[in-house]
């Protein structure tokens, strides 16, 4: 057995990790600013090959298509051959993303567009693509126009297009299967999080559409190591692709340890924890930082389907995928939202800890003047609005389960960056302050739609609790965006048009705990008030000593002794100073809303 350790460390070294590109490899490069200034100066075509350091077809486009003697020959002759992971370039991949991992972008000398191309490529096709190209470079017809974005004139959807939206979203709903579709099985984040919220009004259909959606999403979840696969290529979830990303982590971790409080469903709890444990063993730094992701495959002779249908003796005789050990501002803090959302709901105060000092890191290493965040160590380009997003939210989600102003005050620079340095005139926020290059199309900014509706829930997430009309009206500037007619008139749209429009139109849940934060009975109410189940919610813990609460939108009397407040609409109950009693209180404000 120690032989075959030994062994398999060899192979492990001896081989090209799996996803990644050689260094030495002379036939490619990376995103450099000159690009298109060389095309231009050599007559050559440039060729992004833009992958994922996770991706299984990655990995056979590169042992297959790209050591293919035709292939080589004619980059060599007429192209600059680009890769670049991602991961690491959040303005390609806004761009980009729509054409899945790999995507194949060819451009001219100039920077237009002439061809892109989706997932895997055969090498004769790969070939005969390039040779087209070479005799003819006029652009295909994978290139149009963007059309126009007329923004909408009100933030809110009117009444016929939320009943049309909310139409399309139960349509798309397999009633069989679980999820949303007809394609490959996953997790939607913008259509759980919709039908967790219905289902919580009262919904019995879209409670129906949670359960039998995290039921079979069970099956992604590794019964080894923890973690959840990205997907199932099987509708009925029984097939799973073994790539571990970091953003289905998050969101598994955040959405089933809401549904176990919600739907009293233990399996939930403990399918949130594997993922948490998962999380802390396997994608976490040294520095308290989360890795971005682990690969689908071993190598190039052991893919990911047979490697995790391993017991853990198995696997670890053989190796351990790569982990891509990149830590970024954004994947950090997307993990950091996950586990603040453990630990509100199962009482862990392990998992609080976790997120406090990743959030502690993100601060310290990836903040930037002015209150944003970059990227990764040395970004190219940027700043991006993704990170700014994530880490604003995840500081949001820390002050609500801490109580600390600390982590608003963090919060709110974060708006504030973004509506400095992303906003469009034209509509929406671009994903980059700086583009990738300043030639062809990249002088047209990117407006992503995921994070049109990630932007438009943070910042209005941050309006309802820090105050103040300024980040309402960022908010309303991306839902604005969301709710033109050409983008929520899209297909797959509905779900996160209507999660934006349902948040920005409603009060959320609010509960003000008033006591001194020293105080055991502030702490439990405080306890209390995190485990109440909701998507959105806004907890606040005023502590008099602090001074006068930062949003001080309803007035509370100071007692003798601490007390909850559940308030809607402006009005708030009577105070409530039994943790045990906190949530009927709750509810009945909930009902005045309706």
């Amino acid at each position: 057995m120690r032989i075959a350790r030994l062994t398999a460390l060899l192979l492990a070294l001896l081989l090209p990790a799996s996803g990644a590109r050689a260094a030495s490899d002379p036939l490619w490069q990376g995103w450099t600013p000159d690009l298109f200034e060389r095309a231009k100066a050599e007559n050559r075509f440039v060729i992004l090959d833009l992958e994922a350091v996770w991706c299984h077809w990655c990995h056979v486009m590169e042992q297959e298509t790209y050591t293919d003697p035709k292939v080589i020959g004619l980059l060599k002759a007429r192209y600059i051959p680009v890769r670049v992971d991602q991961d690491s370039s959040p303005e390609l991949a806004a761009r980009y993303g729509d054409w899945g991992w790999p995507a194949t972008i060819v451009f001219a000398p100039d920077g237009t567009e002439i061809v892109k191309r989706r997932g895997y490529i055969a090498a004769p096709m790969m070939a005969s693509l390039l040779q087209a190209i070479i005799d003819d470079p006029s652009p295909g017809p994978s290139v149009q126009a963007n059309p126009e974005i007329v923004p909408a004139s009100s933030a809110l959807l009117s009444p016929e297009r939320r009943s049309a939206l909310g139409e399309a979203f139960r349509a798309a709903f397999d009633s069989e299967h679980g999820g949303w579709g007809d394609g490959h099985r996953f997790i939607p984040t913008d259509s759980m999080d919709l039908a967790l919220t219905l289902a919580a009004g009262g919904d019995k259909a879209a409670e129906a559409m949670v359960r039998k959606t995290l039921d079979g999403a069970l099956a992604l979840i590794d019964p080894v190591w923890g973690g959840i696969y990205q997907y199932s290529d099987a509708i009925d979830w029984s097939s799973p692709h073994t790539e571990k990303i970091m953003w289905y982590q998050a969101q598994a971790l955040r959405q089933y340890a809401l549904a176990s409080k919600q739907l009293g469903e233990p399996r939930y709890l403990s399918a949130a924890r594997a993922v948490r444990s998962y999380l802390e063993r396997f994608l976490l730094s040294p520095e308290g930082a989360f890795y971005t992701s682990q690969d689908a495959d071993l190598d190039r002779a052991t893919p990911g389907k047979a490697y995790y249908a391993l017991d853990d003796a198995g696997r670890r005789a053989l190796g351990n995928p790569r982990i891509d050990q990149s830590l970024y501002a954004r994947e950090t803090a997307w993990a950091v939202s996950g586990l603040v959302t453990l630990a509100n709901m199962s009482g862990d105060a392990s998992a609080l800890v976790l997120a406090e000092r990743a959030m502690d890191w993100v601060t310290a290493n990836r903040a930037l003047a002015g209150g944003g965040f970059m990227h990764g160590a040395a970004d190219r380009g940027g700043p991006f609005l993704g990170d700014n997003v994530a880490a604003g939210q995840a500081a949001l989600d820390l002050y609500g389960a801490t109580g600390n102003r600390q982590w608003l005050m963090r919060a709110a620079a974060a708006g504030n960056f973004i509506g400095t340095n992303f906003r469009l005139t034209s509509g929406g926020y671009t994903t980059a302050r700086t583009d990738a290059a300043a030639v062809g199309v990249f002088t047209e900014p990117v407006v992503n739609f995921d994070e049109m509706v990630q932007a438009t829930r943070f910042l209005n997430a941050l309006a309802r609790t820090h105050g103040g009309a300024a980040f309402r009206e960022l908010a309303e500037h991306a839902m604005k965006w969301l709710a033109s007619d050409a983008i929520s008139g899209r297909p797959g749209a509905a779900a996160g048009v209507l999660i934006a429009d349902a948040e920005l139109a409603v009060e959320p849940m609010h509960v003000t705990v008033v006591g001194e934060k020293d105080d055991p009975l502030a702490q439990k109410l405080h306890l209390a008030a995190r485990a109440l189940p909701a998507v959105m919610k806004r907890l606040d813990w005023w502590d008099p000593r602090e001074g006068a609460m930062i949003n001080p939108d309803v007035e509370y009397p100071e007692l003798e002794v601490a007390a909850a407040f559940a308030c809607s609409n402006r009005i708030c109950s009577q105070p409530v100073m039994d943790p045990e009693g906190l949530l009927p209180v709750v509810e009945r404000m909930l009902a005045l809303r309706q």
